[in-house]
């Protein structure tokens, strides 16, 4: 998909997550669009080789470190984003974590709150400090939710996952209305399987007894005869929702997964 090149120009997007995954790609596709974007993450070194490729490609990319879960550093990353550009007009609460997958009586207490902390509490973080910037001229908030725990449930043992990613959905039909009246718009994206890293950093453990036996002799995403999704396909979404082309658009949400959830839930 082309992306018109000046169909976000002169506005400022902000993406969590952004130094890898669909948080990168969504970065590089606000930019090509005319966005200054300000990525952050808990560590700079995959945030600024997003940011060499947004300024190579001709854009404008802020590195800004912070924990999601964590609000003194979310507020201190927000106050230097305000004195760097002045404005926010774009938010994509993208960061996140698999965490651990494992059985109700093995999952313990602290797995439960990291995974809530990051996810659920993250989220809430980041949509708290965009809001006085946002609401000056009104704006786009987009949050990375997911197919499980919203219209998924097969895959057993993410309990905690699942619980965060609909706590999500939640929160931003929730914001939808009340910012409404700001002009601020807020939606979700539920992706499914998307060839990213973040299934490297899941903790799986002893899943197999309560594994469900369910088999799709075709493949588990019917669009594509089985083959994941990229990052790519997702950020194009995130564009569209942070346009004016999505501007009678809030508190959806969009299933970006070839079907896979249909077959799944």
């Amino acid at each position: 998909m082309k992306i018109p090149n000046d169909s976000l120009a002169g506005r400022v997007a902000l993406i969590t997550g952004g130094g890898s995954g669909i948080g990168r790609a969504s970065a590089k596709v606000m930019a090509a669009a005319g966005a200054r974007v300000a990525i952050l993450s808990r560590t700079r070194e995959d945030l600024e080789e997003t940011a060499a490729e947004i300024e190579q490609a001709g854009g404008e990319a802020l590195v800004l470190t912070a924990d999601v879960s964590d609000a003194a550093s979310m507020a201190e990353a927000f106050r230097h984003l305000e004195q760097t550009w002045h404005r926010l007009d774009i938010v994509l609460a993208n960061a996140g974590i698999n965490g651990v997958w494992a059985p109700l009586d093995q999952l313990s207490v602290s797995d439960w709150e990291k995974t809530l902390g990051v996810n659920l509490t993250g989220t809430f973080i980041t949509i708290k400090e965009s809001v006085p910037l946002l609401q000056k001229q009104g704006g786009s908030i987009i949050v990375t939710s997911s197919v499980n725990g919203t219209r998924m449930f097969s895959n057993t043992g993410a309990s905690a996952y699942a619980t965060s990613k609909a706590g999500q959905v939640a929160l931003a039909r929730m914001m939808a209305l009340e910012l409404a009246k700001f002009r601020i718009r807020v939606n979700t994206i539920c992706p499914g399987a998307i060839d990213t890293s973040i299934g490297d950093r899941t903790k799986a453990q002893d899943l197999e007894h309560i594994r469900l036996p369910v088999e799709f002799p075709q493949g588990q995403i019917p669009l594509t005869d089985g083959r994941a999704g990229s990052s790519e396909q997702v950020a194009e979404a995130v564009w569209f929702l942070a346009s004016d082309g999505a501007s009678h658009i809030t508190g959806a949400e969009i299933f970006i997964d070839g079907g896979q959830s249909l077959l799944q839930g």
